[in-house]
């Protein structure tokens, strides 16, 4: 396992890598294909989820990303 990043709620964030898939952020989630996100896509953390994942939200919906693929976006 990597080094978990940490953010905050509310912090932006960027997809620097995609998975293989992506789930979503709702109660019952669902596998989408990566392509709903794009590489370099900017998001904003909603909430910490069990197993090293974050729930965030992008233009096409709100996903739950594991910390590798992210990274926090500069002020």
């Amino acid at each position: 396992m990597t080094d978990a990043k940490e953010f905050n709620v509310g912090d932006r964030v960027r997809v620097i890598a995609l998975p293989a898939y992506v789930k979503t952020a709702e109660p019952m989630p669902m596998l989408r294909p990566p392509n709903v996100i794009q590489l370099g896509e900017e998001g904003v953390v909603l909430d910490r989820r069990p197993g090293g994942f974050w729930g965030v939200r992008f233009a096409k919906g709100a996903f739950l990303m594991d910390s590798q693929y992210i990274e926090a976006v500069s002020n």
